[in-house]
């Protein structure tokens, strides 16, 4: 192995200089853990060249704007199908991670049509770029073309890899991302459990894959109101990417984005705030400014205003997640979410006409994008029927939180705190009526 050093504090030399001082840690030689690490990286960087290599390795550090640059040079100058397939496929991804979902589905087709000049629609070269064309289409909300990609590349893994292969649990997990975003728990759960099992028998313990497994169960748990698991599964992602990922990437948002809904939803509102900030913080750091990512950060953190009583502050984040959400490619259903939560906070102002405008927009949308039965639809017709309850339009309140509890049932579990919930509410208009 040759020198490696762990990075410690990057700390920026004078102001305009794009200069910038990095403490670095000679590591010992036998560090198992980073040996393993490194080896990995290595093979996950492979290219016909440096400067794919160079690109690769780019992309895996967090240094979308460098990799772009770079892939876009490399493609004025590529003469032979194979080269402009890999860099249109690599400019997908970056596309993807930026936020800008509908080019990279772009870039991924141009890739696939390049491809399928020379080659037959099975063939297993073809599989990661079917994965990442499901995976922007996921990212938008379609999750009907998603799955449908999805399986193609599954085919095509299941038949050309052996049971255990990495590349097989990046399907099972994006399947079961799909389910998941579907409300589907259980099914995702699944296929979720299936990819956790593959990489933790063929990958080392500190890779970021595992970090993501970690994350889509955690994820599951929270949806299926089991707070404590979630906590336990999210806790395992940070611990693993903080050791594999460099301070400066993205990915390490994700885990106090769950945490500040782990907080949120059990109720200690400081604690969701404060990890919404740090999710905040990282984001602005690491991603662009109109990012969607950021946008659902604000709307996050403009709920937990709401629920600590300072309206005018959680109208203003709402506000400024929209200005993203409104203008640029964000999944529908994270602007369903923010109109949603404006709605909430118009409720609690006691502004019911207001309120009623934003939760028929947001349910509109869910309506459009998510299957009849999604939680996230319950979660809406309990909103309704709380202002409904409320304004005292108590037929209308009871018809909304019957919808509420039906959809509950179907895919909850009977202690699920929503459930609950739903229960409560239903009692407290029957009792008006």
């Amino acid at each position: 192995m040759h020198a490696v050093f762990r990075i410690g504090e990057v700390r920026e030399f004078g102001e305009k200089n794009q200069l910038y001082e990095v403490d670095l840690k000679l590591t010992a030689d036998d560090d198992q853990q980073l040996r393993q690490l490194t080896d990995r990286l290595r093979q996950e960087t492979t290219g016909s060249t440096g400067w794919y290599r160079l690109g690769k390795l780019l992309f895996q550090i967090g240094q979308f704007g460098k990799a772009e640059e770079l892939y876009t040079a490399l493609l004025q100058q590529a003469s032979e199908h194979g080269d402009k397939a890999f860099i249109y496929h690599q400019l997908g991804c970056l596309k993807n991670d930026q936020g800008q979902y509908k080019e990279a589905a772009s870039s991924y087709e141009i890739s696939l049509k390049i491809k399928l000049k020379t080659l037959p629609e099975d063939d297993s070269s073809l599989a990661p770029t079917y994965n990442n064309i499901g995976l922007a289409y996921n990212n938008m909300g379609d999750y009907s073309k998603a799955l449908e990609y999805y399986a193609k590349a599954h085919k095509i893994y299941e038949k050309a890899l052996p049971s255990d292969h990495p590349s097989l649990a990046i399907s099972y997990n994006n399947i079961g991302l799909t389910y998941s975003n579907m409300g589907d728990y259980s099914k995702a759960f699944k296929f979720f459990e299936k990819a956790l099992k593959i990489r933790e028998t063929s990958l080392p313990s500190n890779h970021h894959l595992l970090a993501l497994s970690y994350n889509n169960i955690g994820s599951v748990y929270f949806n299926m109101g089991d707070y404590l698991k979630g906590l336990e599964s999210h806790k395992k992602s940070l611990k693993v990417r903080e050791t594999s990922l460099l301070p400066s990437h993205p990915l390490l948002a994700f885990p106090y984005k769950w945490f500040g809904k782990i907080y949120r939803s059990t109720k200690d509102y400081p604690k969701a705030l404060e990890n919404f900030e740090k999710c905040l913080s990282i984001r602005k750091n690491t991603l662009p400014e109109n990012h969607p990512d950021q946008a659902t950060t604000y709307s996050d953190i403009g709920d937990i205003h709401r629920l600590m009583g300072d309206y005018e502050k959680a109208l203003s984040f709402h506000r400024r997640a929209l200005d993203v959400q409104e203008n640029e490619q964000c999944n529908p259903l994270d602007c369903a979410l923010t109109y949603i939560n404006i709605g909430e906070t118009y409720r609690e102002m006691k502004d019911y006409s207001t309120a009623l405008t934003y939760f028929q927009k947001g349910l509109q949308i869910c309506q459009d994008n998510l299957p009849k039965e999604h939680p996230d639809l319950a979660v809406v017709y309990h909103n309704l029927a709380k202002l409904y309850l409320a304004s005292r339009q108590y037929s209308i309140a009871i018809k909304n939180v019957q919808q509420a509890i039906e959809i509950a049932q179907e895919k909850l579990p009977a202690t699920h705190p929503h459930l609950l919930e739903y229960k409560d509410t239903f009692e407290k208009i029957r009792n008006e009526m």
